[in-house]
């Protein structure tokens, strides 16, 4: 996506686990450690998509070498962590985007749109199905911080983002239900999470690791007017009708697949604010 867009060079990529033959044939330096980066004047921004445990401490010495910064979600796993790294981001008068990617997708865009304006009237209740096709690797989940800071992380934004509303209270039962050795990792594979919002309404949300169908992705927001919801991604819209019965396209199995937009735009966004 980077290297697509019009208005940002791509210079250098940090990585020591980089492919420099790919990296030549596009015209990139590598280098094994981010200080490379953050060394360098002539670069403007750093992009880190490193682990999440490494977030917070090189958001702290980007910020430090004067870069503005997008970062992958979560800044850190922990509320001191992040708040000792938006201190340095504010001291230092840099620019950091978190890569929230959902709140650039074109539907749920539409949907914001649609409560931003009142036309489904007050807002009541958010409802959102978030599950993935397949649990990520165990060396993954052990340094993932949680279900709820990896995954749901996502859809605690998106409640805030098309509420416009703060959460107020939070109730939330998890359990292993997938695979016994995400149980043994510490963390949970299926989870209900219930919020009452300042503004009055409420939001559910169910998550699982493994949805055998596909990457199942779906909101609905219920207002004193209306509803608006967006459905699942498959890779056609055809609908199938026999004697036999009814047959549609299970949803995209890959993340990149269904938010292929979000994250161009979530980047374009970025490149955009670093040139103003």
């Amino acid at each position: 996506n980077i290297l697509k867009m019009p208005d940002a060079r791509l210079k250098i990529v940090a990585d020591p686990f980089i492919d420099d033959n790919w990296a030549r044939s596009r015209g990139l330096s590598t280098a094994l450690d981010p200080e490379s980066v953050f060394s360098d004047d002539e670069i403007e921004a750093a992009l880190i998509f490193s682990p999440s445990p490494l977030h917070a401490e090189q958001i702290i010495a980007a910020a430090r070498a004067g870069k503005h910064i997008f970062c992958e979600k979560p800044i850190a796993l922990n509320p001191d962590r992040i708040r000792q790294a938006l201190k340095v981001v504010a001291e230092e008068g840099v620019k950091l985007q978190v890569g929230f990617n959902r709140r650039f997708d074109p539907d749920f865009r539409r949907i914001k749109q649609a409560v931003a304006s009142g036309e489904i009237g007050r807002l009541y209740l958010i409802k959102i199905t978030a599950r993935d096709p397949a649990p990520p690797p165990m060396e993954y989940v052990k340094g993932s911080g949680g279900m709820f800071l990896d995954m749901t992380i996502h859809d605690f934004d998106m409640v805030r983002y098309l509420s416009g509303s703060e959460v107020e209270e939070v109730y939330a039962a998890g359990a292993v239900l997938v695979d016994p050795a995400i149980g043994e990792a510490g963390d949970i594979d299926t989870a209900v999470t219930t919020m009452k919002l300042s503004n009055g309404a409420l939001a559910v949300i169910d998550n699982s690791r493994q949805a055998v169908y596909g990457y199942d992705q779906r909101i609905e927001v219920f207002g004193s007017k209306g509803s608006i919801a967006a459905g699942n991604r498959t890779p056609t819209r055809t609908v199938l009708t026999t004697t036999d019965g009814v047959v549609a396209d299970k949803p995209l199995v890959f993340f990149l697949e269904r938010y292929q937009e979000s994250f161009r735009a979530e980047i374009a966004e970025f490149i955009r604010s670093v040139r103003e």
